[in-house]
């Protein structure tokens, strides 16, 4: 159970971080500055996390991973809309 809850608790940190990113490119429109080949491996190994973790059937990967996947696909999106 701890293990877990700290799986969960890192899961919280690291997807949470990209909140910030993603308000303010859905602000701006703006995404000069950000890396398109960093977002597309970036988002390919975050899917690639999410299948991992479906088959494992790992609650913290899954939660972690779906989320950070539509966060990082949003701001994909901004990228290869208004690059």
């Amino acid at each position: 159970m701890l293990v877990t809850l700290i799986g969960l608790a890192a899961a919280f940190c690291s997807t949470v971080a990209f909140l910030p990113q993603v308000i303010q490119t859905w602000r701006t429109r703006a995404t000069k500055d950000l890396s398109l080949p960093m977002f597309l491996i970036f988002t390919t190994g975050i899917a690639l996390w999410l299948v991992y973790g479906l088959f494992v059937r790992d609650v913290p990967l899954i939660a972690a991973n779906g989320t950070t996947l539509l966060l990082s696909g949003t701001i994909l999106y901004f990228k290869l809309r208004h690059g």
